[in-house]
């Protein structure tokens, strides 16, 4: 949860100002930060945990045990769909722990499983 307070003071959020850090520890042990971007355009921000997802991923990480995430907000944020998704293609074994930022003692925690049940997990084509 500290690598998630810390990567949250690196957060792009000159519009919302709501700044959200977020750390993914992989089955080794490694800790990847990551911190929301916004755009003007609101529909290519992109989340804290989908940045450090996406630089876990192209770093050639595969494997992930958890995800912090943190944000000033009572309770802590929860991951918006998208990232909910992703994590359950790529961390579907993974726990979750979500904290305010303000109080990051107080820690939520759940699995992935919980947080998109029914999830897509597989590409298929119609056949014409």
């Amino acid at each position: 949860m500290a690598a998630a307070v810390k990567a949250r003071q690196k957060a792009c959020a000159p519009y919302s100002k709501f700044k959200v850090g977020a750390a993914l520890l992989t089955k080794g042990g490694e800790i990847v930060p990551g911190a929301n971007v916004e755009s003007v355009s609101y529909g290519l921000t992109c989340c804290a945990e989908r940045v450090a997802l996406f630089r876990a991923l192209t770093s050639g990480k595969k494997q992930f045990s958890a995800i912090a995430v943190c944000a000033r907000l009572d309770g802590g944020p929860m991951p918006c769909g998208a990232c909910r998704q992703l994590l359950s293609e790529y961390a579907p074994d993974a726990v979750v722990w979500v904290c305010d930022s303000a109080k990051p003692g107080e820690i939520s925690e759940y699995k992935v499983s919980e947080l998109l049940p029914g999830a897509f997990r597989a590409f298929r084509r119609d056949s014409d």
